[in-house]
């Protein structure tokens, strides 16, 4: 740890105080990073599928840790403002193991995570607990008041009976809470009743992800909401971009898919002599 990175953390942990929604466009590797930070973001928030696709790797915890790890450096070194990464479920099966990646990404520079339960939704609750309670030991060990950023997918992946859906949620993010998370992240969440009352029932700030169809993230302030992210949205749209290119090129010959890009010089200037 470095004094550096202990201020960047606690940097991060006042971004989620709720006097503003922090907003987070993700990025996905250096160069978006930085057109990221440029645009004004106040924190970088990595994309864990965005990661792995530009690392030919599928998302779902398919990325081998290290690459990830390896990413996370090179986008710490090429920003000024805090960094928090996506690491899935951790890269790992077990507790200790999510432990090692947590000390891997601090290494790495990093000061905040998500971390999901997705794959852990039909095991008892206190599985994903106890990994949320190794990754706040590793930190805590460390020294760096990093934010840990619990995602709950119950929404996301319409896991059990709906009627039941918001008091399971509030439940465990009670328990992900109780087990050293800062903030709690709900993916698939879109519905402003359901947001307003999912923000009371939560004591600790609540991160959205949006996207079109999604609540302005005025409105979603309004709702109490402290942290929007758009995931894997602008990576899915740049990649959409190299599609079309290359499918008008090839079917028409023609080029006007690259009419609005940016420019060769700005982005070769911003990400010169960064890793």
């Amino acid at each position: 740890m470095t004094n550096n990175q202990s201020e960047q953390a606690l940097l991060l942990r006042q971004l989620h105080d709720g006097r503003q929604i922090l907003a987070l466009p993700n990025a996905w590797d250096v160069a978006s990073a930085c057109l990221i930070e440029a645009a004004g973001a106040k924190a970088i928030a990595t994309t864990s599928a965005g990661v792995a696709w530009s690392l030919g790797a599928a998302d779902g915890d398919q990325l081998d840790r290290d690459r990830a790890l390896d990413l996370i450096a090179r986008v710490v070194a090429a920003v000024d403002v805090p960094v928090t990464a996506d690491i899935e479920s951790g890269y790992a099966t077990d507790p200790a193991g999510v432990a090692e990646t947590i000390r891997g990404v601090l290494a790495a520079g990093a000061v905040g995570v998500n971390l999901e339960d997705g794959p852990f939704l039909s095991r008892p609750v206190e599985e994903q607990t106890q990994r949320i309670a190794a990754a706040r030991q590793a930190a805590d060990t460390v020294g760096v008041p990093m934010f840990l950023n619990a995602r709950i997918d119950t929404y996301l992946r319409q896991y059990g009976d709906p009627a039941d859906r918001f008091a399971a949620t509030v439940e465990r993010a009670a328990a992900y809470l109780a087990a050293g998370a800062d903030g709690i992240f709900l993916p698939g969440v879109v519905d402003q009743e359901t947001i307003s009352v999912l923000v009371k029932a939560i004591p600790a700030p609540v991160n959205v992800l949006a996207g079109p169809g999604a609540p302005t993230v005025d409105v979603l302030a309004e709702l109490g909401v402290a942290r929007v992210s758009l995931g894997a949205g602008i990576a899915s749209a740049a990649y959409a971009l190299a599609r079309r290119s290359a499918e008008e090129l090839l079917a028409t010959g023609s080029y006007s898919t690259l009419a609005d890009t940016v420019d060769y010089g700005d982005l070769n200037a911003l990400v010169g002599g960064r890793p």
